[in-house]
């Protein structure tokens, strides 16, 4: 057994999701950890708070549904390997359907409470500008895709490669007691969770066409030195979607099956605008899928003319911010280290993942690699079978380096079901839910034979 009292700490750049995981991981194994954040030194765009793992964007960590989404069979598997952000969501949910969203403030509060409880976590608040010391022999970085520019030019150095670029966007949060509830009402789409985890403000026809007008014709911030800066496809703002078609919302966050207006139960809305709880007391509510690049005055102007949101008040806006990621299936190997330089690993966004739970996974796992090498012995990689052990191979070599962009995860990243399993009892080959279950069957079987192998703690 190596000695490990002495180990010298591991650096981590970046106190996100992908960060105070890591860091969580590397101190639950012995190794001490220096935490590196840079807030309240420098600010970002788009954080509001100094707090660890703050949510910026969206309140949710999408479907927590193990079996027929991936995102929640992703989830699944992170809580076996003892995730401290999956701890914390699940101490500080509130009610969303079959999603798993959170109390954003007193989620960051669990999340930073337990880091600074733990002795072998140091947190120091300060911004690394300049290159990686050298004595620093094992580093994660973490610095999100809101990464300071003289990391990021310290970054370009390491990788001898520009940082590639997206938008990514921000929706507005509206006081509950502004919302009038003689056009609004609760109900979850199919009736799921306890049925009543959303309002939804409806919209007939005219209403509708009108307000694709003003979305389309309201005056948007624009970035003109990063005009050629593409958009995350996942999160749209909310103009751009209605830019693609008229209807093309209706189809989208604004589609209106699976509810019914109580109010005027016989006509069928052309739209249906949800907002979902966003923190504990059930006094914020997100607007679902309207992240925007609407200016603010034009924010409170649009918006109010919604049915149910006349009068709405906002505790936050909608914004815009360009994140920054690596070309990781060129640059990283399949441990997540900087082929040039080993010592150097990247976590989260910046990797060219997509989402909290998938930035947080791939700082889960930076944690571990480390910790294993620190220890001893060698990284052991999750099957590619698995919902984690997919989202790994992706951006470390499974997609294309010459299109890589950012990804959630999903079924299509995980190998294809081949032989007897992959045919239904007629013979035919597995569709639909079908498939999705027997990805997930085989994704349990293959993670859980893989945990019996590992000699890390849990």
């Amino acid at each position: 057994m190596m000695n490990i009292t002495n180990l010298q700490p591991v650096h981590v750049i970046g106190g996100g999701l992908a960060g105070s995981e890591a860091a969580w991981q590397l101190a639950q194994n012995g190794i001490p950890v220096v935490l590196h954040e840079m807030r309240p030194y420098r600010k970002t765009n788009a954080h509001v708070s100094d707090s660890l793992a703050e949510l910026v964007c969206s309140n949710s960590f999408r479907s927590d549904d193990a079996d027929f989404n991936a995102v929640g069979l992703l989830h699944q598997e992170m809580r076996c390997l003892g995730s401290l952000i999956m701890q914390a969501a699940d101490a500080n949910k509130v009610p969303a359907g079959g999603a798993l969203a959170v109390d954003r403030e007193a989620f960051s509060a669990a999340v930073q409470s337990a880091i600074e409880a733990e002795p072998l976590i140091e947190i120091q608040r300060e911004e690394v500008d300049g290159p990686i010391p050298e004595e620093w022999n094992n580093v994660i970085i973490a610095s999100g895709p809101l990464t300071s520019e003289p990391l990021a030019k310290t970054i370009c150095g390491l990788t001898g490669k520009n940082a590639l670029f997206f938008f990514d966007a921000i929706a507005p949060i509206v006081h509950k007691d502004s919302i009038d509830f003689d056009k609004a009402w609760f109900q979850s789409r199919y009736d799921k969770g306890s049925g009543s985890d959303y309002i939804n403000c409806p919209l007939n026809n005219e209403q509708y066409e009108t307000f694709i007008d003003a979305l389309l014709d309201g005056k948007k911030t624009e970035f003109k030195e990063w005009e050629n800066t593409p958009y995350f496809e996942s999160c749209l703002p909310i103009e751009v979607m209605a830019e693609r078609g008229r209807q093309t919302l209706a189809f989208g966050p604004m589609k209106p099956v699976g509810l019914t207006n109580p109010n005027n139960p016989t006509v069928k809305p052309r739209g249906i605008i949800q907002l979902r709880q966003d923190n504990a007391h059930g006094t914020l509510w997100n607007m679902v899928g309207f992240q925007t690049k609407l200016t603010y005055s034009e924010q409170v102007r649009v918006f109010r003319t919604i049915p149910g949101l006349e009068n709405a008040e906002f505790a936050r806006l909608g914004g815009l911010h360009r994140n920054t990621f690596l070309n990781s299936p060129k640059l990283l190997n399949e441990t997540l280290a900087l082929k040039s330089q080993p010592r150097i690993r990247f976590a989260g966004q910046i990797t060219g993942c997509e989402g909290y739970v998938e930035s947080t996974a791939v700082g889960l796992l930076a944690g571990r690699f480390v910790a294993a090498e620190r220890l001893g012995g060698s990284p052991s990689l999750p099957p590619d079978t698995t919902s984690i052990g997919a989202l790994c191979s992706h951006i470390t070599g499974g997609a294309d380096e010459k299109n890589f962009q950012p990804m959630n995860v999903n079924f299509g990243l995980f190998p294809p079901i081949d032989g007897p399993e992959a045919l239904n009892q007629k013979g035919k080959r597995l569709k639909g839910k079908d498939r999705k279950q027997a990805m997930s069957n085989r994704a349990r079987c293959d993670f859980n034979n893989w945990l019996d192998t590992q000699t890390l703690t849990l």
